[in-house]
């Protein structure tokens, strides 16, 4: 009847082999045939045994440090830790881009913008390149502070032109990290071969798309439909085309964050290294400031038609 309890459907009760680590040995284990005189005889063996396993119970369980292994709270330190740099960091992009603007000139400087951009992007491609032989958390971290002068900048330059679209575009994008990573906390969403190669094929598509885009904007191309380009111009029941692509790439957004948190738990299980956490912080940050920027620009373009 003692094994139709759940509690005991652990495998050290029903492998065979499981009695070997019995504490005071197989003997030990055959209960039905132990004499008196030798459970007495193995009594100081099991008492002794029965503490060690006490003992290693009431330790705390082995970290990221301990064990120099890749784990999901570790690497969600890492994140934090990048994402505190990057708020650091855009407050200064901020400040930077409103500081010249006066009665005499009213217009802010875009340099912490580009210099953001241009700087965020070399390291990306340095991090992701070297990190096959060598992780580097210092260029990670270089990383992080470009990126927060960019999202400073570009944030300062659209809240001067459209006040108060910061703070609808970073509870828009909490909103959207939120629920993704409790969908997938919960199973009820998950990384699949085919929507990551439908993935792949869409972030082609709209990469080659905004380089035309910016092509045509450059150009002054009669097609560009304003500050905006193509997703300036009135797409299907007068909604601009920025908006309908926009809704689409937050979504693609949404599913490169289920992949981050897919490679985590991946890494996790293959017992990787605790460095890789870096990689993995690095690649959500990506995530992030490319959905926080693209929410950005739709709720940008939805107010420039009104």
């Amino acid at each position: 009847m003692a094994l139709n309890n759940p509690a005991f459907n652990n495998p050290a009760f029903q492998d065979p082999k499981a009695v070997q680590t019995y504490p005071g040995g197989p003997q030990a284990a055959n209960l039905g045939g132990q004499t008196q005189y030798a459970a007495a005889q193995h009594a100081g063996v099991d008492a002794a045994t029965n503490a060690h396993l006490e003992g290693m119970y009431a330790a705390p369980a082995a970290g990221a440090i301990e064990t120099d292994r890749m784990t999901v709270e570790d690497s969600v330190l890492k994140t934090v830790g990048l994402f505190a740099v990057l708020v650091v960091m855009a407050a200064v992009g901020w400040v930077w881009t409103m500081a010249p603007v006066t009665v005499e000139n009213p217009n802010p400087t875009l340099m912490p913008w580009i210099v953001g951009l241009l700087g965020g992007f070399v390291l990306s491609m340095v991090v992701i390149f070297t990190s096959r032989k060598k992780v580097r958390p210092a260029l990670i971290f270089a990383y992080a502070a470009f990126e927060g002068l960019f999202v400073g900048g570009i944030s300062a330059y659209f809240e001067f032109i459209w006040p108060g679209i910061v703070v609808q575009a970073t509870l828009a994008t909490l909103a959207v990290v939120g629920v993704t990573l409790a969908l997938f906390a919960s199973g009820k969403i998950r990384a699949s071969k085919r929507a990551t190669k439908v993935f792949l094929v869409a972030m082609v598509g709209y990469l080659v798309f905004s380089l035309i885009n910016i092509g045509l904007m450059l150009f002054n191309v009669p097609v560009a439909g304003g500050a905006f380009g193509i997703l300036s111009a009135e797409g299907p029941f007068g909604i601009p085309w920025g908006v309908l692509i926009g809704v689409f790439v937050v979504i693609m957004a949404a599913y490169s964050l289920v992949l981050d948190f897919d490679q985590i738990q991946q890494g996790v299980r293959n017992g990787a290294p605790r460095q890789y956490g870096w990689l993995g912080a690095f690649g959500i940050m990506v995530t992030v400031v490319w959905l926080y920027v693209e929410i950005l620009r739709i709720l940008a373009i939805a107010r420039g038609s009104n």
